[in-house]
């Protein structure tokens, strides 16, 4: 009888697809940049509709997912919280641009896990002090790399991720949003 299953790679191919994936899309993004500047600018977008108590069924890049609150904040807990999303999104982005400037730098990883807690005070949120921000006020982020490099090496690494990690940037730097109130 014959399995059906897929062979499991191993975790030399593994690696090695994934090369070869970061490298066919970052020559793709150099020649297409080079090509027209202006490709360089491209235009995520999401939407979402209220659903349930307080949930959100968000649709973003040909996906879907629910955002909701646990019950002690009016939801159903169906889904991750938004600040939770936003964690989730900061650290989906480090492990990206961690494998992304290891292969540009030629540091090899093993493996790569990211972790990302943060303190976010409510009394701004519930209306009872309105002199806090609404928004967290520290956020921790520990990246655990394995792999036959230098402490130095991957500090390298640490540092170009850091100059160049978009969501973190989101995090750390102002950036201008423009809310518009369509009634119908």
């Amino acid at each position: 009888m014959t399995s059906l299953s897929a062979p499991t790679l191993s975790a030399a191919d593994v690696a090695a697809a994934r090369s070869e994936r970061l490298g066919t899309a970052g020559a793709a993004w150099h020649e297409r940049i080079a090509a027209n500047p202006a490709a360089a600018t491209i235009h995520p977008s999401a939407s979402g509709v209220a659903e349930g108590g307080v949930a959100t069924r968000v649709r973003a890049g040909g996906h879907e997912f629910i955002v909701d609150e646990p019950a002690g904040l009016g939801g159903e807990n169906t889904g991750a919280n938004p600040v939770e999303y936003a964690l989730g999104a900061l650290i989906g982005c480090h492990v990206v641009v961690y494998r992304l400037y290891a292969e540009a730098l030629g540091i090899v990883i093993n493996s790569i896990t990211a972790e990302a807690d943060g303190d976010l005070d409510v009394r701004k949120l519930f209306g009872i002090d309105e002199t806090l921000r609404p928004g967290f006020s520290d956020i921790r982020i520990n990246v655990t790399i394995t792999g036959p490099e230098s402490a130095e090496r991957y500090a390298e690494l640490k540092a170009a991720v850091d100059a160049h990690c978009p969501v973190l940037d989101l995090f750390q730097n102002p950036t201008p949003v423009a809310t518009t109130l369509i009634t119908a």
